[in-house]
């Protein structure tokens, strides 16, 4: 583990082992509706420093609940890139079932009040304390604002127009907030990412081995509020902080060439200069990150993957072919596109299969007749082969390698299908009788870590991400050219054809740069939490999400040929913005449901 990230999270642990907090800060807000707390006292904390400093630093334990099991989550199935598996099916957004007692949104709520709300407590109890080092306690003062801010962005992105916390909450009177409009609440975001911004004790970056690695900086506020920006329209104030981002000292990873683009995810580049704003994980039991089980597979080491969310296959459709050009099946399998989904699988299956399997297929609708014994696992390879790297780099493609280490040695596990054994080098999932894309990123490989969670920080902005939005904020103004240098910085580091290099790539205008961006976004960032919210932003979410394909099907979880495993159902553009919780409603008399909801 890098040692340098340890300082926040052996705060954290130190916290939560002492049970040091304020009345206000762990009251059990959980929706707003405060309850009495045994916690010490107000003022044994605020008057220590030691105790202080470790309550603002506990202000982190919010971002890594984000990221602690499958079921929190949230963004990953609902965006268009991941499906959760048939066991989870009760994600009502996605499934046409969502009302105003949702739990799962109603957790959200609850859990992200909570944490803004220990945050703002920091904020408000820090220049009470007596004694503190006074640049200590303005550093630490803007580090729980921006995780106030951070709770509120991510509130307002989900239900459009929130109360934000500035006052303590210490009874049920006081969390009688209103809501604020959506615009109103950016402006608030705004304000206090301002005050991060100003304040000269926060620094532009930590440097790589820096103890105070995983700290907020300077950095994290221009790269959140440049979101906010665009989220107003505000493009040249969103580029310009953007800039400013770069001028803190963050550029792209790029040792190593094209595998960088895979590498820097992994453990030895976690502090490295593209990573802006990340969340700290340990080996410690329940300081880990559920990424790797939810997107992980059982060849992995330790073998204790889930594959709780599966890759859609309109995601790996998206992804170019190496020269630039559009990926379509009928280059590789003539008349591909026009078959039915249960016909397709044929392609899929592995060469020489047993007479079992030939008609396990057949009875699942496999148009057989065109299946080739010897060569039916090269055929459907080709077409995964000469596309942009980042795809073998992102996603477990069929008959591709996983080096796996569920025997406790690194080695290579191939996916095929019919699954038939780990023992001769098949690559297994939790859903095996079914054909998946599944995900590589986030997923240990060889023997990196056998840990039931995995203990990699997770980068909630990093400066690949920095690039696309700038890129796009300058297309909006009209630099069409500023745009594609900055979408070129990703291409050349991934070994991807760069645009406007070929007749493929050549950028026809504003309106096609944008399309551009937007793929680039999937093919840089897919899996990562930023999806849901750019679809969102982007109004695409419902076009993404709940296309029908050319059979007359909806979309939903759907194996490697297009079959659905499951369907969703569209609930229309009310679902663009979350209804707030019923029982808020119930508690607060200030507080008014959505007119999508009413």
């Amino acid at each position: 583990m890098n040692n340098t990230k340890s300082n926040i999270v052996k705060h954290t642990l130190r916290l939560m082992a002492a049970a040091v907090a304020t009345g206000a800060m762990t009251t059990g807000c959980v929706n707003m509706d405060l309850e009495p707390s045994n916690e010490p006292s107000e003022s044994s904390v605020w008057n220590s420093p030691t105790m202080a400093a470790q309550v603002a630093n506990g202000a982190y334990r919010g971002l890594q609940y984000k990221y602690q099991e499958s079921w929190n989550l949230l963004y990953q199935p609902f965006s268009s890139v991941i499906d959760r598996d048939a066991n989870w099916t009760d994600f009502n957004h996605t499934y046409g079932r969502t009302t105003s007692t949702d739990g799962y949104i109603s957790s959200a709520w609850s859990a992200y009040y909570e944490y803004a709300i220990k945050a703002n407590s920091a904020v408000n109890g820090l220049p009470k304390v007596p004694g503190m080092d006074e640049t200590k306690r303005s550093r630490l003062i803007s580090e729980c604002v921006f995780i106030r801010a951070f709770f509120h962005y991510q509130l307002n992105v989900l239900f459009q127009g929130v109360p934000y916390v500035r006052e303590d909450i210490k009874s049920p009177a006081d969390a009688h907030l209103s809501r604020l409009t959506a615009d109103q609440v950016w402006d608030e975001i705004i304000k206090d990412l301002n005050s991060c911004i100003e304040n000269p004790d926060l620094p532009n970056k930590h440097p790589q081995g820096s103890a105070e690695w995983g700290h907020i900086t300077k950095s994290c506020a221009y790269a959140l509020r440049g979101k906010v920006y665009m989220w107003k329209k505000e493009w040249q104030k969103a580029a310009d902080d953007f800039q400013k981002v770069k001028e803190c000292g963050h550029q792209l990873y790029t040792t190593g060439g094209g595998i960088a683009f895979k590498n820097v995810l992994k453990e030895a580049q976690e502090d490295c200069d593209e990573m802006i704003f990340s969340v700290c994980f340990t080996p410690e039991v329940t300081y880990g990150n559920a990424l790797n089980r939810a997107f992980g597979n059982r060849v992995q080491g330790g073998g204790e993957g889930w594959t709780n969310f599966i890759v859609n296959p309109s995601f790996v459709d998206l992804f170019e072919n190496a020269d630039g050009s559009e990926f379509d099946w009928d280059d590789y399998i003539p008349g591909y596109n026009s078959m039915s989904t249960q016909a397709r699988r044929v392609f899929f299956l592995r060469d020489n299969i047993t007479e079992a399997e030939y008609e396990a297929a057949e009875a699942a609708g496999a148009d057989m007749s065109k299946y080739l014994p010897s060569g039916n696992e090269a055929r459907i390879r080709a077409a995964y082969a000469n596309r942009d790297p980042r795809l073998n780099m992102t996603v477990v493609t069929p008959y591709d390698q996983f080096l796996g280490g569920v025997r406790g040695v690194a080695e290579e596990f191939t996916m095929r299908f019919p699954f038939r054994d780990v023992a001769i080098g098949d690559y297994k999932t939790d859903i095996a009788a079914m054909f998946y894309y599944t995900m590589r990123k986030f997923v240990n490989e060889g023997v990196e870590g056998t840990k039931y969670y995995n203990y990699i920080d997770v980068p909630v902005i990093r400066y690949a991400e920095v690039l696309l939005d700038w890129a796009e904020c300058l297309n909006e103004l009209g630099d069409v050219q500023g745009a594609v240098g900055k979408v070129n910085e990703l291409r050349r580091r991934a070994g991807a054809q760069e645009l406007n290099s070929n007749a493929a790539t050549r950028v026809n205008g504003q309106d096609d740069m944008r399309r551009r961006i937007r793929n680039e976004h999937y093919f840089e960032l897919g899996g990562e939490e930023s999806n849901y919210f750019n679809e969102i932003r982007w109004r695409t979410w419902r076009e993404k999400k709940f296309y029908t394909d050319n059979q007359g099907q909806m979309n939903g979880m759907r194996q490697c040929w297009g079959t659905p495993t499951y369907r969703y159902y569209d609930g229309g553009d009310s679902y663009y913005t979350w209804p707030i919780p019923e029982k808020e409603i119930q508690i607060n008399p200030n507080m008014k449901q959505s007119p999508e909801w009413l």
